[in-house]
């Protein structure tokens, strides 16, 4: 996700508080949440994304140079990867046992060993700033978002190597998969777009307007449904039809949202929002209805969120920030650096 997310978020303790609401009857947990504990990572990197991998036991945090890996059964330090130059995000090809990494800074995707962590290669692609990077499982690709190459670079996972460049309308941000061979991915512009990329032809099928949404950032999608799930940095979630692309529900959250999760087995969405330092809570109570059940304080900087729908736990990061650095000359201002040692993760929890 882009730098502009860091801008102003500083400041700040933990608040463990959370806002309630009536349980359902339903045996799955109540959607009343509240953040349970937090774990200090440490260390002066920023960071991005944060994805659970599929077994649930290990959370990977992209931090600037390298990527995290901790426990999420005790918060422990499980590892690291590496020499990942301008890391975004991680993707996993479980089949092949192998994660990848987009490296923003240096045009390439780090491939690993999913048990080891060892780094097998790092493999240069055909666009520029490569950010969210997703694992499209009918056809075995590893797909990057280029921000300023306007494009997706398609990597076969076995092989390694480049099958396709796809020229998108403008920078890029998240991505999702219905693991049917249709690829979504928001668009950054105002009002922002949601375009629909075939796997098969690998060519953008649509380019659907994301009306009243401003430079979407995080996206989700309900794959049974049919729904995809948009954050707008004008406070807005946005909830589409992943077949026609129709707008379907807009739903007002917090201040500064990046990351969104969904969870399916409780049909509710959470989304992050950094300046706020709240996490919205949203009942999917059918396709098309949607309802805010609760705003649950985090952290400022807490903008970025990971599932594990085994557990329904949630895992964001934040961290506290410094005086913003002077700008040089002619460049837009810096985002300011994070004091050492304050980056956490927060886990929030069904009471």
């Amino acid at each position: 996700m882009t730098t502009r997310n860091h801008v102003g978020l500083w400041a700040c303790g933990v608040l463990l508080a959370a806002a309630s609401a009536q349980p359902d009857g339903s045996p799955l947990p109540a959607p009343d949440y509240t953040v349970a504990r937090s774990w200090r990572v440490g260390g002066s990197a920023g960071w991005d994304f944060m994805t659970v991998e599929g077994s649930g036991a290990r959370l990977f945090i992209t931090r600037d140079d390298h990527v995290d890996v901790i426990e999420t059964l005790s918060g422990r330090p499980a590892g690291s990867i590496p020499r990942t130059i301008g890391v975004h995000g991680v993707a996993f090809a479980p089949g092949l046992k192998r994660g990848f990494t987009s490296n923003g800074r240096t045009n390439t995707v780090s491939v690993f060993e999913l048990d080891s962590l060892r780094v097998i290669q790092e493999v240069p692609i055909s666009g520029m700033a490569p950010d969210s990077i997703l694992y499209e499982p009918q056809h075995a690709y590893i797909i990057t978002g280029n921000r300023d190459s306007t494009d997706l670079s398609v990597l076969d996972a076995g092989t390694l190597r480049m099958v396709s460049t796809v020229p998108l309308p403008a920078p890029p941000e998240s991505m999702a998969t219905d693991r049917a061979g249709h690829i979504y991915v928001n668009i950054d512009s105002a009002p922002g777009k949601l375009v629909l990329v075939d796997a098969k032809t690998l060519t953008v099928k649509a380019k659907w307007p994301l009306k009243d949404c401003a430079n979407p950032t995080g996206l989700a999608i309900d794959v049974e449904g049919h729904r995809t799930f948009s954050v707008c940095a004008n406070q807005i979630l946005a909830v589409t039809d992943s077949v026609s692309g129709k707008a379907i529900a807009r739903v007002v959250i917090g201040r500064g949202p990046d990351g969104v999760a969904y969870d399916p087995d409780l049909g509710m969405l959470f989304i992050a929002n950094g300046i706020d330092g709240t996490l919205t809570v949203i009942r999917q109570d059918s396709p098309d209805d949607y309802r805010v059940l609760a705003t649950v304080t985090t952290q400022v900087s807490a903008r970025t969120v990971a599932l594990d729908p085994a557990t329904h736990r949630l895992y964001l990061a934040a961290a506290q920030f410094g005086p913003r650095p002077a700008p040089a000359a002619d460049q837009p201002p810096p985002r300011p650096n994070v004091i050492p040692d304050t980056f956490v993760v927060l886990v929030a929890q069904p009471k």
